[in-house]
């Protein structure tokens, strides 16, 4: 059995799902909202405690990457936020191409119905679904031989 979660991270929330035991599933858990952009503290316990609830195994990080694939401001906050989360946990954490999962997620809520004004109730943890579930995919991909 394996246990992946999903993070979404962004200025004020992380964005969280994880995977069903079997691997092959993404489901969004919560949204972790914090005053501030610095303040990690309490994010880094929260998800400790998240992934210690969901016997998670291995974190799957959206990067943030710009359209050229080059790594902005939000890129390298991700990848020191990554660097804190190995050192908490002690679990390995893989960094996932996000480029257009917040723009996905928005899609679906509209198609969905959901409200503008709901919509960024939701944003985060569809986003983070979508980071894990892409992951998991490429997983399937190698394992069928077709990466």
């Amino acid at each position: 059995m394996i246990r992946i979660m999903g993070l979404d991270f962004g200025s004020k929330t992380v964005g969280v799902a994880v995977s069903d035991p079997l691997g092959i599933t993404a489901q969004g858990v919560e949204i972790i909202r914090r005053e501030s952009e610095n303040k990690l503290r309490r994010t880094l316990a929260r998800i400790e405690a998240l992934a210690a609830e969901y016997q998670v195994t291995t974190f799957v990080l959206g990067l943030p990457k710009n359209m050229n694939s080059t790594l902005g401001e939000r890129a390298e906050k991700s990848l020191a936020f990554k660097e804190m989360l190995e050192r908490r946990t002690g679990l390995p954490v893989v960094m996932w191409d996000e480029r257009l999962t917040t723009v996905e997620a928005n899609r679906t809520l509209m198609e969905s119905g959901v409200r503008r004004e709901h919509r960024k109730e939701y944003v985060d943890k569809l986003a983070a679904v979508y980071i894990l579930q892409g992951y998991l995919d490429s997983l399937e991909r190698v394992k069928n031989g077709q990466d």
